[in-house]
């Protein structure tokens, strides 16, 4: 059997998605990805271009895998929040990802930080399309419907940030008896949300 050049990208992909996500961007080594992939390291760089473009890719990755997952759909408020929580709760290696990032990289830029701000900027435009904020002018329209995804990114993120204290504060025993309050909650918030936004029809002329 020849070489599969793409079957050994799936497989760094994979290995480098665990070892960023136990380890983050500085503790990561790129010999346990590649010892993990069966490859060696000639052919992460080959591929990915480093350790730390292969990290944006990863992110970058996962980013797009949850937005195509399942939009937020301001009319499906409350049915968009719960799939969404659901695939956090099947992927936690994303938001691993987003803390190592947020605090090895503080301010500085992103790798394949454009291409994230698009995604985002795309999915703010669905937004603003399907009536969210309907009653305020540009440019206040699209700041609110991004002060209104990052709002319920947050509510669903961070109960995969800080499990334990998801536990604590619910006085739970078992982690997932925590998270099926914690997505009965979230999801009647995002439909509390979605019962105050102004509709395109109640907009004056």
């Amino acid at each position: 059997m020849g070489y599969d050049a793409e079957a050994t990208r799936r497989r760094i992909f994979e290995a480098a998605t665990a070892e960023f996500a136990a380890c983050g961007l500085a503790g990561a080594r790129v010999e346990r990805i590649a010892a993990a992939a069966r490859a060696n390291k000639q052919a992460i760089y080959l591929y990915f271009g480093g350790k730390e473009k292969l990290f944006g890719a990863v992110v970058r990755a996962k980013v797009d895998e949850v937005c195509h997952t399942g939009s937020i759909d301001p009319n499906a408020l409350g049915e968009s929040v719960g799939q969404l929580f659901d695939w956090y709760q099947q992927h936690p290696e994303l938001i691993r990802m987003l803390l190592w990032e947020a605090l090895e990289n503080g301010a500085g830029p992103l790798q394949g930080e454009d291409e994230r701000r698009a995604a985002y900027r795309d999915n703010v435009r669905d937004l603003v399309g399907s009536g969210v904020a309907a009653d305020l002018d540009e440019p206040a329209r699209t700041r609110a419907a991004q002060d209104w995804m990052f709002t319920l990114l947050g509510l669903v993120a961070w109960n995969f940030a800080v499990p334990q204290l998801c536990r604590l504060v619910l006085d739970e025993d078992d982690e997932r008896a925590a998270l099926a309050r914690r997505r009965a909650a979230v999801v009647a918030a995002a439909r509390a949300l979605a019962a105050q936004r102004p509709m395109e029809a109640s907009r004056p002329s």
